[in-house]
C-alpha cells in the first residue's frame, strides 16, 4: 500500500516558544555521538527553495506524486520536460556554510551520521562521509521495469538529442526558479512536443528519477539503515526540516521512545516540536557556523 502524500501540516500550539540560544545544542554536540537529520532548509542558502517555509515552493507549485507519474505518459512528459531545465539549475548549486558546518562537525568526530531528506547531493559535495539519502538522489535514474540504475547526466544527453530544439524554445524559462524536486514551471505549450526516452538497458522501460516522490514509500532497507543510526545516537539533531512527512518524523519519534534527546534548529515550528528537548529558531547559515566555532575551537 502506498502512503498518502502529506503536503501540509498545521501547528497545534501549546508548546513554549523556540529560543535563539544555541547553548543547549552546543553542550549536546560537544559530547559527540550526534546524528543529523537534515531537510530542505539546509539548502535554501544554495538557491534551492524549501517546500513549506515563508517562500516555500508549495505556495506556487504542486510537486509530482508517484501515482501521477506512473499513471500516464502526459505526466511523465511534463515532469521530464520541466526537469530538463531544472536539472541544469540543480547542477549549478553549490554547498553553503550550513553544509560545510555539518561536514566540519563530522570531521571533528562529533557527528557520527547524516540522514538527509534532500535529493540535491550538496551535503556529499561538501565532503560529508556516511550520508544516507533518505529520499534518494536526482543524480540517478531508475528503470521501473528492469530496475537498471543510470546517471542523470547520461539521460540529460539522450533527452537533448531527442529534443534538439526544446531548450531554445524554452529559453525564456531558463531562469525560472528551480523547485526542490528538480523541476521548473513551464506552460503546457512548452512541453507538449517533448519526447521522453525509454530505458537504454532494456529498451522499453519507464525511467523515473531515483527519488521518493510524494505518495511513494521509502525503501525498507533504507529506513532500517537510518533506524540503526538513530538507535546508536547520543543525540538526534534536526536541521532545516518541518518534519511534515512521516518519512523523517518517524526518526524523531524513534529517538523519543528510546530516550535519545532530540534537538531542532529550524525557522518556524515543526511537526516534531513536541518531542524536542531544545527548539532553536535561527537561520542555519548563521546557527551552524556558530555551532562549529563554539564546539570545535
Amino acid at each position: 500500500m502506498r502512503t498518502r502524500p502529506t503536503l501540509a501540516w498545521e501547528p497545534t500550539g501549546g508548546l513554549p516558544p523556540a529560543s535563539a540560544d544555541l547553548s543547549g545544542v552546543v553542550e549536546a554536540v560537544r559530547a559527540g555521538g550526534v546524528v543529523v537529520l537534515s531537510g530542505a532548509g539546509l539548502s535554501t542558502d544554495s538557491g534551492i527553495p524549501d517546500y513549506r517555509g515563508e517562500h516555500g515552493s508549495l505556495r506556487r507549485h504542486t510537486p509530482m506524486t508517484y501515482q501521477e507519474f506512473v499513471g500516464g505518459e502526459p505526466a511523465r512528459r511534463r515532469y521530464w520536460a520541466r526537469s530538463q531545465l531544472g536539472w541544469r539549475a540543480m547542477t549549478r548549486a553549490r554547498p553553503n556554510a550550513g553544509h560545510r558546518a555539518v561536514t566540519a562537525l563530522g570531521e571533528a568526530g562529533l557527528v557520527t551520521g547524516v540522514i538527509t531528506q534532500n535529493v540535491d547531493g550538496l551535503q556529499q559535495s561538501a565532503g560529508a562521509a556516511g550520508v544516507i539519502e533518505l529520499h534518494g538522489s536526482l543524480s540517478r535514474v531508475v528503470c521501473l521495469d528492469c530496475g537498471d540504475l543510470s546517471a542523470r547526466s547520461e539521460l540529460d544527453r539522450r533527452l537533448r538529442e531527442a529534443n534538439p530544439r526544446f531548450e531554445e524554445a524554452a529559453e525564456e524559462h531558463r531562469a525560472a526558479r528551480v523547485n526542490p524536486d528538480g523541476d521548473v514551471e513551464l506552460p503546457e505549450e512548452a512541453v507538449r512536443a517533448f519526447q521522453v526516452v525509454a530505458c537504454a538497458a532494456c529498451g522499453l522501460g519507464v525511467l523515473k528519477p531515483d527519488v521518493v516522490f510524494f505518495g511513494e514509500n521509502v525503501p525498507p532497507e533504507r529506513v532500517e539503515a537510518c533506524g540503526r543510526l538513530v538507535a546508536e545516537a547520543a543525540t538526534l539533531l534536526v536541521l532545516g526540516s518541518s518534519l511534515t512527512v512521516m518519512s523523517g518524523l518517524r526518526f524523531v519519534r524513534q529517538a523519543d521512545r528510546s530516550g535519545t534527546p532530540v534537538l531542532i534548529i529550524n525557522q518556524g515550528p515543526t511537526r516534531g516540536d513536541r518531542w524536542a528537548a531544545e527548539r532553536v529558531d535561527l537561520p542555519l547559515g548563521q546557527a551552524l557556523p556558530t555551532l562549529v566555532a563554539r564546539t570545535c575551537s
